[in-house]
């Protein structure tokens, strides 16, 4: 039997490990739905959405060189949405491969989205992201989401000042990552990730009439419009929940069930960062080569076949989790997390 113990805010049940469901059985559903739907629902859906961002790039370019505030406010927001749409949505579904089927043009897109648009290595945020979260997922030392944290920053100034600093700093965390990849790929990388943003000043100072330093300050202060909301979500879905030793880790099904939780479904952050990443962070963790909209699609499934089998499928609003980490920021976000014990396990 396995139990949780702590004070972080997880779901409380008792579950025998020597009866947890097959999930090849689970996949076998899911597989089912996503033979029967067509290219539009697998992978049509989410590239409209990209399609979208890029046919709003001139609106936003031309309210920016207005000299009204709320026009430019306005310039501002659809900006960063747009950085968003292409650096977050598009970008963590082609590091995982699920923007289209080939896995070159999967590789291709992830390079465009993550390097040349959102100023990080595509490498890199593979190795990170996809086999060191994913594959670890809350795991004490390799996948528990504590590069999220900086428990040397007041609780106020985590939440609600600090994020506001990531997109500038996206592009310098890169760089002190290089020496991870070798000196091939860190000057690629390098290199795309300068011509992005070359392309995204020339825009500004062309099109909307800025100087390089206008130019320079627009672009990062638009990305920030939703870096607190991004840093959020990011530590929402994981902390706070069960976390393993390294030497216990159970099987992927109730490890995925018990440490990943799903946010409500949310206009501008659906579209912004993605259902794989908000209301459907359960499902794609369990399946994270599907689409955003295939996600949406098999959540029905993957909750009823968690709930039937007596496990958790964890679920909490927005504002519930801001007032968790708030309240409890020392413990989740400063001191060490809670690790749930097993008996018996095999």
């Amino acid at each position: 039997m396995a139990a949780k113990q702590g004070k972080a805010d997880v779901q409380r049940v008792l579950v025998d490990l020597k009866t947890l469901p097959d999930i090849s059985v689970l996949k076998d559903n899911v597989q089912a739905i996503v033979d029967r739907s067509s290219w539009w629902e697998v992978y049509g859906v989410d590239w409209v959405v990209v399609g979208v961002a890029l046919l709003s790039l001139p609106c936003a370019l031309l309210l920016l060189a207005q000299f009204a505030v709320l026009p430019f406010v306005l310039g501002m927001f659809i900006y960063g949405c747009i950085h968003a749409v292409l650096s977050t949505k598009a970008g963590h579904s082609a590091a995982h491969g699920a923007v289209v089927r080939s896995p070159k043009w999967n590789k291709f897109w992830s390079h465009v989205f993550v390097e040349l648009i959102g100023s990080f290595s595509a490498n890199l945020g593979y190795s990170i992201h996809v086999i060191g979260h994913h594959t670890h997922t809350n795991i004490i030392g390799l996948g528990d989401s504590s590069m999220w944290k900086a428990p040397f920053l007041p609780r106020y100034v985590y939440m609600f000042v600090a994020p506001l600093l990531v997109p500038a700093l996206t592009p310098l965390f890169a760089l002190f990552q290089f020496r991870e990849l070798g000196f091939r790929k860190a000057f690629a990388s390098l290199l795309v990730i300068t011509a992005g943003l070359a392309i995204n000043f020339s825009l500004l100072m062309h099109v909307s009439g800025f100087t390089l330093l206008g130019a320079v300050l627009v672009t990062f202060s638009s990305r920030a419009f939703l870096a607190i909301p991004y840093i959020h979500v990011n530590i929402f879905q994981h902390i706070g929940l069960t976390m393993f030793s390294q030497d216990s880790k159970p099987k992927r099904i109730y490890q995925m069930s018990t440490g990943v939780l799903n946010l409500p479904r949310n206009l501008v952050l659906d579209w912004c960062f993605g259902h794989s990443i908000i209301s459907c962070h359960v499902e794609h963790h369990l399946f994270p080569k599907l689409s955003d909209n295939m996600c949406l699609k098999v959540k029905p499934v993957v909750r009823q076949f968690l709930l039937q089998h007596g496990l958790p499928y964890n679920e909490k609003t927005y504002w519930d989790r801001l007032k968790l980490f708030i309240n409890k920021y020392e413990d989740l976000m400063v001191h060490a997390p809670p690790i749930t014990h097993f008996i018996g396990i095999q």
